[in-house]
């Protein structure tokens, strides 16, 4: 990275953070730190902080475990949705390990620093596995597109071939989306230290904070975002429209409580991750409060893969009865 002389400062929503720039570009890369300014700055909640991201995160991993040892172990669950889930519980386990531990460290460690390096290495895995849980809930979609609507062609449609072809491009396609924007991250110029109103590396952020005219890579990360965001989220409502419409046309009412239930979860996850990513991309447009963006993207970031393993089991039979079985098992 180079760093350009004359950034002067920047202006973050009411806040001026200094560019200490020098006068002459240089090579700076392993230089450049950035400061993550997290939830916040009373010593009183620091604990308070430490013990509930720890917490939320020992919750979601075990949470996740289970779902991928449940679906490994029972035959039961060897079916294209439960495939699907366990591939997704792995994603939310990357997704949450990208972000929480970082923060729990810092707290722990009193230190907000993170280098240039770890920047770009914690935004890739962020939207990696975001992307990833993004095209999985997309395949489900589909599962569930096929199960209801074309029910006698289901075992032959969704097929191992298939289901295999369909996990490998959502990992395909999310590591095509993250070295996107890590190449964007890359060509950026930053000062020697800036400061991040968040606990985590976030593109938008890093965009907003970076020195020189960022027109052309913000035009280029929301094109990035409309494709690999826009399109899956499009295919699981037309998918669900699909749905809706089948399920409607069912005479019994038995049968349409039956194919909506079969769907609940799932629908259920679903509102959850676009609604929050929705809600805190919104809120950074909309709000010029820092605080409340780094609160808000909690709820994405920690909260959406740890009630994920809850949706799917709590009224879920054959998860019930996987998670009887490793308990017995256990014991």
């Amino acid at each position: 990275m180079i760093l350009q002389g004359g950034c002067g400062s920047v202006e973050l929503k009411g806040r001026t953070l200094r560019c200490l720039c020098s006068v002459s570009p240089q090579n700076v890369t392993g230089a450049v730190e950035f400061l993550l300014l997290g939830l916040s700055d009373d010593p009183q909640v620091q604990p308070l902080l430490f013990g509930l991201f720890l917490f939320v995160y020992l919750v979601s991993i075990t949470g996740n475990l289970l779902i991928i040892l449940a679906v490994s172990i029972d035959p039961r669950l060897h079916t294209p949705m439960y495939f699907f889930l366990s591939i997704l519980s792995m994603a939310d386990i990357g997704f949450i390990s990208s972000t929480v531990p970082k923060m729990i460290w810092d707290i722990h460690t009193q230190s907000r620093a993170i280098s240039h390096a770890g920047c770009q290495a914690q935004v890739s895995l962020f939207i990696l596995f975001g992307c990833m849980d993004s095209l999985l809930l997309t395949a489900m979609a589909y599962d569930r597109f096929v199960a209801i609507c074309h029910p006698l062609h289901y075992s032959v449609i969704m097929n191992p071939r298939l289901c295999n072809l369909l996990a490998l491009a959502s990992v395909c396609i999310s590591l095509l989306d993250s070295q996107l924007h890590n190449l964007t991250v890359s060509q950026l110029t930053f000062c020697s230290h800036v400061e991040i109103p968040l606990f985590f590396c976030d593109l938008p952020q890093l965009l907003s904070l970076a020195c020189g005219d960022t027109s052309t890579h913000n035009l280029l990360m929301y094109f990035i975002t409309a494709i690999f965001g826009g399109v899956p989220a499009s295919a699981v409502f037309y998918s669900y429209t699909r749905i809706v419409s089948s399920v409607l046309k069912v005479s019994s009412t038995g049968g349409r409580s039956k194919a909506f239930l079969t769907c609940g979860s799932h629908l259920s996850v679903v509102c959850l991750f676009y609604g929050t990513g929705i809600g805190v991309y919104l809120s950074s447009i909309i709000s010029h409060s820092p605080g409340k963006e780094a609160v808000t993207s909690v709820m994405y970031t920690t909260v959406v893969p740890m009630l994920n393993p809850f949706i799917y089991s709590l009224k879920n039979k054959d998860i019930k009865q996987a998670f009887q079985k490793l308990l017995n098992k256990a014991v």
